[in-house]
């Protein structure tokens, strides 16, 4: 089934998908197939078709294990090829993460579905996956989209970023019968996968922002002021992972995880106090302080060259509602204003060099979700 949101083809046309000092990659994930405007879908992150996707057996007792340790639970997991024929795989499920985990915040938790090594996913779209986040909705399922969004735009400014898959996800119990209404979810690509695809290696160091390539750091940090998101940090590992392409490389920041955003705005988002925010709504550079703020012009010329492209993904999108395209819009605007005027976005990105205020405050943030 295809997605009415077919806006990332365009950005792939466009040839977009570049960092500074980037050579060209595989288009961002999007194979040729998709190009070609087929639908085959031998890997999973290869279409943006939206995957209906059906989780058999008990789904209840994995959602009310929410325990720091949850258990693996036995699941099956079922979807439909392209010439209607069912595909089922069994899956070990268990809950994740730590604020959308709690049940006070979400009615459905995170979960992380495991493949056996046996080979019992050859043949299917899940062939070369070991384990796969799925993003399930915490209040409302239009915030999922939201976020699979948020990704589609870091895709734009580097293929050093996690690819994301829109999915339909349909729960029944052991005896076949479904249970609620189906709804949308997201699955996100594991980071050994991530990796290999930018021919680099996963790696866990305790370091600063500073620490990683520059212009991959800048770009990621504009990309969070953009959408946002103050939910994140290097040294404190906060919704950030790093690539090394060998072991004697600079490390390369990549984000992910982005509910907490304001171009998200989900309902249970609250703004951090230490940078002084009254709304998630209201944008802060979270980056660090950079002395000479030519290092920005690459960063900014990007940004522009993908304007329409960002834009796109919204106005393009039947998924989404007419309210809440009009206030992203406006949104954008308001980013595309700020960066495209000196004054304004020197001042927004000196905000981490400001000492004697907020700027220069560390947001540790809570545990990865």
């Amino acid at each position: 089934m295809k997605t009415y949101c077919q806006f990332a083809i365009n950005a792939v046309l466009s040839g977009l998908l570049l960092s500074p000092g980037v050579t060209r990659p595989r288009p961002g994930g999007f194979s040729e197939k998709v190009l070609q405007g087929t639908s085959l879908d031998k890997k999973l992150f290869d279409s943006d078709d939206l995957l209906t996707i059906v989780l058999k057996g008990d789904v209840r007792a994995t959602f009310r294990d929410r325990s720091s340790k949850p258990k693996d639970h036995s699941l099956i997991l079922s979807y439909f090829k392209e010439d209607s024929s069912e595909m089922s795989i069994p899956v070990q499920v268990k809950t994740r993460g730590h604020f959308r985990k709690m049940r006070e915040n979400c009615f459905y938790p995170p979960l992380l579905l495991q493949f056996s090594k046996d080979g019992a996913a050859k043949g299917t779209i899940f062939d070369e996956q070991s384990k796969l986040k799925l993003v399930m909705p915490c209040k409302g399922d239009d915030y999922v989209v939201r976020e699979w969004l948020a990704y589609k735009i870091y895709n734009m400014v580097t293929p050093k970023s996690f690819l994301a898959r829109l999915v339909k996800v349909q729960l029944k119990d052991d005896k076949n019968r479904s249970f609620g209404r189906p709804f949308f979810g997201m699955l996100i690509e594991e980071e050994e996968q991530m990796a290999k695809r930018n021919q680099c290696i996963p790696v866990k160091l305790k370091i600063k922002g500073q620490q990683t390539l520059p212009d991959y750091f800048l770009g990621m940090a504009v990309f969070e002021y953009l959408i946002g998101n103050t939910d994140w940090s290097v040294e404190y590992r906060q919704n950030i992972k790093l690539l090394k392409g060998d072991s004697s490389s600079v490390p390369v920041a990549v984000p992910y995880d982005f509910d907490h955003a304001g171009i998200v705005n989900a309902p249970y988002a609250r703004p951090d106090e230490q940078p002084q925010m009254s709304s998630v709504r209201e944008r802060r550079y979270r980056g660090y302080c950079v002395g000479d703020m030519k290092a920005f012009y690459d960063v900014i010329v990007q940004f522009n060259r993908i304007k329409k492209d960002i834009y796109s993904l919204y106005t393009a999108c039947d998924l989404l509602d007419a309210k809440y395209i009009r206030s992203t819009i406006q949104y954008l605007d308001d980013f595309y204003l700020t960066i495209n005027d000196p004054k304004l976005w020197q001042k927004e990105f000196a905000y981490a060099c400001d000492k004697g205020g907020a700027g220069n405050v560390i947001i540790k943030g809570m545990k990865n979700d």
